[in-house]
């Protein structure tokens, strides 16, 4: 008996020659395929806010509605390598915020330089709602009532004072 040795080349050769002969016959054997269902398993990976002052642009628009994303381990770990955050690891926030923050209102592109760029009360906002998304997975504060005492919850993710 002759002993065969796969190697990880052959391995990827085999398994791109099987490939396609599998999706065939799966094809045949259901005519109409439907496209795959994804599952929905009830986790909001995205939450959208409102900042307090806004961010300026360069033509001088205002932009208060963004959306911020759940960090993956990747985010978390990046800027530890980023040169900036060696130098000054203050600025560990400002890359970490540009890599999770996917919207702010028109601007897609949002990168270090945006977030340095908006003011302190709008940073620290942000800070505060990286951090309930991520940690809590919400974005629901409890908070009292000065006058009555009594305690509810308010939604920080936007909306106006009042506004339920």
């Amino acid at each position: 008996m002759r002993r065969r040795t796969v190697t990880a080349g052959s391995l990827e050769e085999i398994l791109q020659a099987t490939a396609p002969a599998q999706a065939s016959e799966q094809a045949a054997a259901t005519p109409a395929a439907a496209p795959p269902r994804r599952e929905d398993h009830g986790l909001r990976t995205e939450f959208e806010f409102e900042l307090p002052r806004g961010y300026v642009d360069d033509e001088g628009t205002v932009h208060r509605h963004g959306t911020m994303r759940l960090a993956t381990a990747r985010d978390e770990l990046r800027p530890q390598i980023d040169l900036r955050v060696k130098e000054n690891p203050a600025y560990l926030s400002v890359v970490l915020l540009s890599q999770v923050i996917t919207r702010l209102g028109s601007i897609t592109d949002v990168h270090a330089g945006v977030v340095e760029r908006m003011y302190a009360t709008d940073v620290a906002f942000l800070q505060d709602f990286y951090r309930r998304v991520n940690s809590e997975g919400h974005t629901r504060a409890a908070v009292t009532c000065p006058h009555c005492e009594g305690g509810f919850e308010v939604d920080l993710s936007g909306g106006r004072l009042g506004e339920s």
